[in-house]
C-alpha cells in the first residue's frame, strides 16, 4: 500500500468539525465514530479505478491536509476526497447568500463553516437510492451495511464488478436495478468528475438513463453523489415543506432559490438541517 499527502487551500468558510458532525448524522452513509476529534477518517472506493483507499483529513486554518493510502490512483483519490467533502468549491460568495436571504443567514450562523459532505461517489449514491426505495431509512442503512460487510473491500462498498455478479437476495427489483447501476458505473456513466463538470440539469438527465433511477434518485446522484454545489432539488417533499414554513405558503422553490446561486445545493441542505433540528426528526440528512 502506498501513501500520498497533499495540502489544499480551502477558499471560503470551512470547519472540519462542523462538516464532520453533519456527516456523522448523514443516515444514508453515516461516518463511523471517530477517535481523533480534530481529524476525519473514511474508507472508500476510488471511482477512477475502483480501488480501495483510506483517507484522513485534518484542518490547519484555511488548508486541508489530505492523506490517502491505497494501491490505486492516489491523485484521483485525493481529488475525490476534496469533492465529497466540498473542499474543491470556491465558497468566497457563500456568506453573501446569507446576506441576501436571512433564512439562510440564520442557518449559516447555526452551522458555521458547514460544507455539505456527500456520498463517496455517484455510484454509491445511486446504490443508496435503490436500497432506500419503499423502505425506511434505518432498514436501507442495514442493507447497505450488510453489503459492505459481506461483499465489500475491508470497509469499502462493493466495487461495481463485484456487485454486478452478486446474487442478491433483496426484495422487488432492487437486484436488477443494482446490477444496472454497476454496469453504468463500469461504463463511466457515473463518473464523479465528469458529472460534476456538467450543468446539474444535464447531469441529472444523463443519470436518468440508468435503469431504476427516476427523477428523485437522479437528483440525489448528482447533487449528493457528485456533490454539485449549485443544483436545485425539484423532487424533495421535505424541502418544499420547509420553503412553505420559512418563506410562506405561496412561495415557490425556484423563485426563492434565485438568491442562493451559485450555491443552491448548499442552501437546500442547510434548510433540511434546520428542519430536522426543529422537528427533532431522524437525520437531516435522511436522503439529501
Amino acid at each position: 500500500m502506498r501513501e500520498h499527502r497533499t495540502v489544499r487551500k480551502v477558499v471560503g468558510p470551512w470547519s472540519l468539525a462542523t462538516s464532520r458532525a453533519f456527516w456523522e448524522g448523514f443516515a444514508p452513509a453515516a461516518l463511523p465514530g471517530q477517535d481523533t476529534p480534530d481529524m476525519l477518517r473514511t474508507v472508500f472506493l476510488v471511482d477512477r479505478d475502483w480501488s480501495r483507499a483510506v483517507a484522513t483529513v485534518e484542518q490547519r486554518a484555511a488548508t486541508a491536509r489530505i492523506t490517502v493510502a491505497g494501491i490505486g490512483d492516489l491523485d484521483a483519490a485525493a481529488a475525490q476526497v476534496a469533492r465529497f467533502l466540498s473542499l474543491d468549491v470556491d465558497a468566497t460568495g457563500w456568506p453573501a447568500v446569507g446576506d441576501r436571504d436571512p433564512v439562510i443567514g440564520t442557518a449559516q450562523r447555526q452551522m458555521p463553516g458547514l460544507r455539505p459532505c456527500g456520498f463517496h461517489s455517484p455510484y454509491e449514491a445511486a446504490c443508496w437510492a435503490v436500497l432506500s426505495q419503499r423502505v425506511r431509512i434505518t432498514q436501507a442503512a442495514r442493507l447497505r451495511a450488510d453489503l459492505i460487510r459481506e461483499h465489500g473491500q475491508d470497509g469499502a462498498f462493493p466495487a461495481p464488478a463485484r456487485l454486478r455478479d452478486l446474487d442478491l437476495g433483496l426484495p422487488g427489483r432492487k437486484p436488477e436495478y443494482l446490477h444496472a447501476i454497476a454496469e453504468a458505473a463500469l461504463d463511466g456513466l457515473l463518473d464523479g468528475s465528469r458529472l460534476r463538470g456538467l450543468e446539474p440539469d444535464a447531469a441529472i438527465d444523463q443519470v436518468r438513463q440508468v435503469k431504476g433511477l427516476g427523477p428523485f434518485a437522479a437528483e440525489l446522484v448528482v447533487l449528493r453523489g457528485a456533490n454539485h454545489p449549485d443544483g436545485l432539488p425539484r423532487h424533495e417533499a421535505r424541502l418544499e415543506a420547509e420553503i412553505a414554513e420559512c418563506y410562506g405558503s405561496g412561495s415557490a422553490l425556484p423563485d426563492v432559490a434565485q438568491a442562493w446561486r451559485p450555491y443552491r445545493t448548499w442552501a437546500a441542505v442547510h434548510l433540511r438541517v434546520l428542519r430536522e433540528r426543529r422537528l427533532g426528526g431522524p437525520g437531516s440528512r435522511g436522503t439529501r
